[in-house]
């Protein structure tokens, strides 16, 4: 990946991602994807954020999942954690738990990180959901030390939980001018669907893996 510019410590707010309520909308089987505003799409039209190419990628090979942005904008893991038992209401397939970013921008313990999205994946796993964790990187301006305790908490967390792990959610868009807006932190819609081209090779295996029970 190339090198990522420094970032102020705080990603700006946006309302709630389209979608995604307290009360889950249906009671179709779904994928819940809960992020911050990298997941909900700050920037960009809702239709462009990656969830919702997702969906469409489900819907190509007609797979019947609902893709539920829970993305927030703002939110660190211990948001996350906070709202983690009513996102996971009803019947979720699978979690693709996209939290860390406003973590690493805020230069937050990497310890305490850990802890909040260990919480997120015991209580999908209580319900029997699959989750697939995705990872996050560290700002530079935060030093190597500090990065390198980052990355680790998601290979951590995939191992000791046996979990699938995409290790960066930003692979091939962090540091690329044109998949970014101007702040230099949140993808462009090319950038949105460079991150599910990503993402969907392990999403599509996941799924078809649950269908096979």
């Amino acid at each position: 990946m190339g090198e990522r510019p420094v970032a102020e410590p705080r990603v700006a707010e946006a309302p709630v991602a389209s979608g995604f309520s307290p009360t889950p909308a249906s009671t179709s089987p779904r994928i819940v994807v809960l992020g911050d505003s990298l997941t909900a799409g700050l920037g960009i039209p809702r239709g462009r954020a990656y969830p919702a190419l997702l969906q469409e990628k489900l819907s190509a090979q007609g797979l019947k999942l609902e893709v539920v942005n829970a993305g927030i904008s703002g939110d660190t893991s211990s948001d996350g954690l906070r709202r983690a038992s009513w996102a996971l209401e009803g019947d979720v397939r699978l979690l693709i738990l996209a939290l860390g970013a406003n973590d690493a921008l805020r230069g937050l313990p990497p310890r305490q990180m850990k802890e909040n999205l260990q919480g997120i994946i015991h209580r999908a796993r209580q319900r029997g959901i699959p989750v697939l964790l995705v990872g996050m990187e560290a700002p530079p301006n935060y030093g190597e030390q500090y990065a390198a305790a980052f990355r680790l908490v998601f290979q951590d967390l995939a191992r000791e939980n046996h979990v699938m792990l995409v290790p960066f959610l930003l692979e091939g868009v962090a540091g690329v001018a044109d998949l970014n807006q101007g702040d230099g932190i949140h993808p462009t819609a090319a950038g949105a669907a460079r991150i599910a081209d990503h993402l969907w090779p392990v999403v599509e295996k996941m799924v078809e893996s649950d269908r096979g029970k």
